[in-house]
């Protein structure tokens, strides 16, 4: 059975920061990008974050580029987004997915074939 485990989300202050976590198992054989989405209140999922498979690239979101960092350590399957500088609006239910692919990392939530049952980070002013 295919899980995506996320960690670390919380309520805190803005300016706080917070590091969330997801440790997939069950997964099928092959290369997986992994990426960090999130679902703020009333409004569109959105992507935050991304890693290539190969660890060789990452990418963001505008709202988060030089807050927030997503890395995963060599021969660990544990997936990290570091969050800095948090601000309200980074209020959401945090999702990690996996994209099983060759290919560059993907903005679109449905190129993504796994998905986490999220972890809430409350951010207040």
């Amino acid at each position: 059975q295919v899980q995506l485990l996320e960690s670390g989300g919380g309520a805190v202050q803005a300016g706080d920061s917070l590091r969330l976590s997801c440790t997939p198992s069950g997964l099928p054989d092959g290369n997986y990008n992994m990426a960090w989405f999130r679902l703020p209140p009333k409004r569109e999922r959105e992507f935050v974050a991304g890693i290539h498979w190969s660890r060789i690239s990452t990418w963001y979101g505008d709202s988060v580029k030089g807050r927030f960092t997503i890395s995963k350590d060599d021969g660990s399957v544990t997936v990290f987004l570091q969050m800095s500088s948090l601000k309200p609006e980074d209020t959401a239910i945090y999702y990690c997915a996996a994209d099983r692919t060759y290919s560059r990392i993907s903005l679109n939530a449905a190129d993504y074939d796994y998905w986490g049952r999220g972890t809430t980070v409350t951010v207040s002013s």
